[in-house]
């Protein structure tokens, strides 16, 4: 596989395919400076190669700069895209062994140059690809005049995709395929960290370009690879390996080469996990991989900008300034948004179909695989966009009895925050506070039982409810992140899920109750070292008058930012106290216990329209503890014993009723500048905007 050209003799290779010389030839041929006709036989010998011998990194590094170099005068990069959808024609009418085994050397010969000339391309319009090719030339009659290579490419790539099921006969040429996919929409890790008008990425602009038939039908076969998670039978003798069933030259070479499988996951590092069920099937992770990078894909354009004719590809414009940055309606997202269950009446489905086919799956079997593969971040990102964008799965996660399936493995992997990053931790808890917007969810929470939690070490959880676990975890977020990540956003993410879910808890356990109480302390010690930092340093004189201003002013802030916070928990335990005091007396033990920690704060004009309403609970509780007749000292289990009885006769009296407090999760105008994939520095991760509905007198 040298860079020096040379031309193979033809007829002598069609019968010699197997030996390390006709290889040579072929592929210093394929290299080299020598254009080769499409029609040329030599492209058919090519890829029937069985490919058996294994090449070193440098001499498969010679040959792609070579390629590249050639490929201006010889356009070989574009011929054999085209010979690649031949070839998956001729699959899809035929399906024999010599169809499966050109294509699948296509797409891996494909992906082998595409990735190398991708990662070393100088100009931003991607002029290195050369896939531009004179369409009157001998062997293109059919060829459809009015497509761009990259469009036919993408469009028989994704018709296999879709139209194919993965069988032990086809899942070679799925992998392949997907592969190729992955490579061919990297382009987007040499753009900036968000869209521009002036970005170009020719395969994935092709591929929204699609029909809506084909569109359904890639998304629904994607998350079928998904549920299904389809093994590779690696140690079959399949065709497109060699004669004893050993792996081709293309499996076994150097890392150069065979690397490029990488590049998407450099592209989604944050994404990849080691864990073993998320690799357990290749196709299913590669057409997850896929999948998100095509709905997440945002083509910006200007209002100046013709639209393409495509009915498919429409804009999401929402201003009327010329020239102002808008965006192009992504259809795989919208069909991903629009999927609906399998389960359901399929009339009512055609019934919503008026414009484009549906996707139909069964919810079940992709909630049951979410469950499954949540340890996987690739799959929270799935989830997320799940019960983000789609309504009827995000009601199907709602009623479903089991949520501990998809909740544990989320909880799971907040307690682990330490080895997460950020951005990592944000999508977990965007997926809660979106859960958390429905009150039957968060009464369900509290009614699911779970017999242990042997992940978490810090003690013995034995029957505690999911709801209980939740604000544990929870709080066990929040204080990880004050002491390490310091991040305002996750705090006020964690608080917000809380804040849902306090008028619904039910007979939370000690343990929450007890950490629910300490959040508050820990806070307001937090608090009230800001408050004295920032009176010392409104007394001591300073020579630099701006420093002093400046520093006054990080100090104003965060006081601000924290007395936030401590109103937050106020309104968390309120409400439990309003809404649920009878259901919870933990948490009147709790706040009896730690009643202390609440009198320093009891004047505040911030938090003394709360702390009358804990006040008018913690003498109602008191006055019943003094009435006791008590022979001996107070036990826990006496205390609680007075508590339990007292909380059924508790009517409220003296309690102020507010508004409750809800919080609502909002994707940000411009998503993609967490989404978008640039490199494993930025993870495509949206952050939560929180939006308190107003209350009134609050």
């Amino acid at each position: 596989m040298g860079a020096a050209p040379s031309t193979p003799r033809l007829g002598a290779v069609a019968g010699a395919a197997a030996s390390p010389g006709a290889a040579e030839q072929m592929f210093a041929a394929l290299v080299g400076g020598k254009a080769y006709p499409i029609s040329s036989e030599f492209w058919r010998q090519l890829l029937e190669l069985p490919l058996t011998q294994q090449w070193p990194r440098d001499r498969v590094l010679q040959a792609c700069h070579a390629f590249a170099q050639n490929n201006y005068h010889t356009k070989h990069l574009a011929k054999i895209l085209i010979h690649l959808v031949w070839c998956l024609q001729e699959c899809m009418a035929e399906s024999s062994h010599a169809a499966y085994r050109k294509a699948i050397n296509a797409a891996y010969i494909s992906s082998i140059f595409l990735k190398f000339i991708i990662e070393n391309a100088k100009t931003d319009n991607w002029q290195e690809l050369s896939l531009e090719i004179d369409k009157d030339e001998k062997g293109l009659e059919n060829f459809p005049s009015e497509q761009s290579v990259e469009y036919f490419l993408m469009r028989g790539v994704l018709n296999y995709i879709g139209s194919v099921d993965v069988s032990l006969e086809s899942c070679y040429l799925h992998h392949e395929l997907l592969n190729l996919m992955l490579v061919l929409m990297s382009t987007q890790l040499c753009s900036g960290p968000s869209p521009e008008p002036k970005d170009v990425h020719p395969f994935i602009d092709a591929a929204m370009l699609q029909d809506s038939s084909i569109v359904s039908s890639v998304v629904q076969k994607l998350l079928l690879n998904f549920v299904k998670r389809p093994r590779i039978p690696l140690n079959s003798s399949h065709p497109a390996f060699s004669d004893d069933g050993g792996p081709g030259v293309l499996q076994r070479v150097g890392s150069v080469a065979a690397n490029f499988v990488l590049l998407p996951y450099y592209t989604f590092n944050y994404l990849v996990s080691s864990n073993a069920e998320g690799a357990s099937s290749q196709l299913a992770d590669n057409s997850l991989l896929v999948l998100l990078i095509l709905i997440h894909y945002r083509k910006c354009i200007t209002m100046s900008e013709s639209f393409p004719s495509s009915n498919v590809y429409t804009s999401d414009l929402n201003t009327n300034v010329k020239d102002a940055p808008a965006f192009h309606d992504n259809p795989y997202y919208k069909a991903l948004s629009n999927a609906k269950d399998s389960q359901y009446d399929r009339a009512d489905v055609e019934g919503n179909a008026q414009n484009g086919l549906v996707v139909r799956l069964s919810f079940a079997s992709l909630f049951d695989a979410l469950g499954t593969c949540l340890k996987d971040e690739s799959s929270v990102l799935l989830l997320y966009s799940l019960v983000h964008g789609n309504c009827d799965f995000q009601e199907y996660v709602l009623v479903r009895t089991d949520l501990d399936t998809l909740l544990m493995p989320i909880l799971e992997m907040l307690y682990n925050a330490s080895r997460k990053t950020s951005n990592q931790i944000y999508m977990l808890l965007i997926v809660l506070l979106i859960l958390s917007q429905d009150s039957t969810f968060n009464a369900s929470v509290h009614k699911l039982v779970l017999p242990s939690v042997p992940w978490y070490h810090e003690r013995l959880m034995h029957q505690t409810s999911l709801g209980s676990l939740m604000v544990v975890i929870l709080i066990r977020t929040i204080k990880y992140n004050l002491s390490k990540l310091r991040d305002v956003y996750l705090h006020t993410n964690c608080l917000a899920i809380l804040a849902n879910m306090a008028p619904h808890v039910h007979r939370l356990s000690a343990y929450a109750s007890q950490r629910l109480v300490s959040l508050f302390d820990m806070l307001s010690r937090k608090y009230t070292k800001l408050a004295e930092l920032k009176n010392d340093k409104a007394i001591k004189v300073i020579s630099d008058q701006i420093e002093a201003d400046n520093i006054s002013d990080d100090t104003s802030t965060e006081l601000h930012i924290y007395t936030d916070f401590l109103r937050i928990v106020l309104e968390i335990i309120n409400a439990i106290l309003t809404y649920a005091l009878p259901r919870n007396p933990e948490v009147v033990y709790a706040i009896l216990h730690r009643q202390e920690v609440f009198q320093p704060f009891k004047n505040h004009p911030r938090f003394n329209e709360l702390l009358e309403n804990i006040y008018t609970v913690l003498d109602f509780f008191n006055s019943r503890m003094d009435m006791q007749q008590l022979d001996g000292e107070w036990s826990v289990d006496k205390v609680l014993e007075v508590i339990n009885k007292n909380c059924r006769s508790w009517r409220g009296e003296g309690m102020k009723m507010f508004t409750q407090l809800r919080f609502t999760y909002e994707q940000e105008s411009h998503p993609e500048e967490f989404f978008y994939p640039i490199c494993m520095a930025r993870c495509p991760i949206t952050r939560a905007k929180i939006n308190p509905t107003v209350r009134q007198g609050g």
